[in-house]
């Protein structure tokens, strides 16, 4: 049945925001970068470490992301990283605002959460 998650889509506002900061500062190699004359859009495949994929797309006008933290739909996306701290010091000298560390009660692992350029939710989570 199910073996591992291949891709998670996203849709931004601003292309080449997102692709500076998915490519650039979160380091993830491109795959595919194709423009889809027939929707005006954008598509950008980017590697993720396990070999699972994030997707951008761009579309014109893209209706916002209702902004409650707790809306039903996804949460978040989580990324596992071996250092929290290091990765939280690292995203703070690019300035990007990372909420304080906490330790998950159940599993004792470090994590804490950042925002993308559209203020999706992110996490990073120690493994």
């Amino acid at each position: 049945m199910l073996k591992a998650i291949h891709h998670v889509a996203i849709i931004c506002s601003d292309y080449q925001r997102s692709k500076t900061f998915y490519h650039q500062l979160l380091r993830l190699p491109i795959l595919a970068e194709n423009y889809r004359t027939e929707r005006d859009s954008w598509k950008l495949d980017l590697q993720l470490p396990d070999g699972g994929q994030l997707e951008l797309f761009s579309f014109p006008s893209p209706p916002p992301r209702p902004n409650q933290p707790e809306a039903q739909g996804l949460r978040h996306l989580a990324f596992l990283v071996d250092d929290v701290q290091a990765v939280s010091d690292y995203l703070q000298q690019h300035h990007i605002v990372v909420e304080p560390i906490r330790i998950d009660p159940y599993t004792n692992k470090a994590f804490t959460f950042f925002k993308d350029p559209d203020g999706l939710p992110l996490e990073l989570y120690q493994a």
